[in-house]
């Protein structure tokens, strides 16, 4: 089942290259979809996909690259698009 979800994620999240961390991560699972960063120190992604890819990519927000501290990861689903657009840097 193709599922779609919006994420926040927060802590210590910019700057420490959590943005390539995800981009890698969706791209081997292949999902699509993109990730920015907030003004408010937050990370933000929309990963859609298979629903066990999307959980996959979903478990590794809470880990991150190496130099990131997640406090938190908060979703919500969002409606599929069914476009196969890549994974994207924002």
């Amino acid at each position: 089942m193709i599922v779609a979800r919006r994420f926040l994620i927060s802590g210590r999240v910019q700057g420490v290259g959590f943005r390539f961390f995800v981009e890698a991560r969706a791209t081997i699972e292949g999902v699509h979809g993109w990730v920015r960063n907030l003004p408010d120190g937050r990370v933000e992604a929309v990963l859609e996909g298979d629903e066990v890819s999307v959980d996959r990519v979903a478990a590794a927000l809470w880990r991150g690259p190496s130099g990131a501290v997640v406090d938190d990861v908060t979703s919500e689903a969002t409606v599929p698009s069914g476009r196969a657009t890549g994974f994207s840097i924002r």
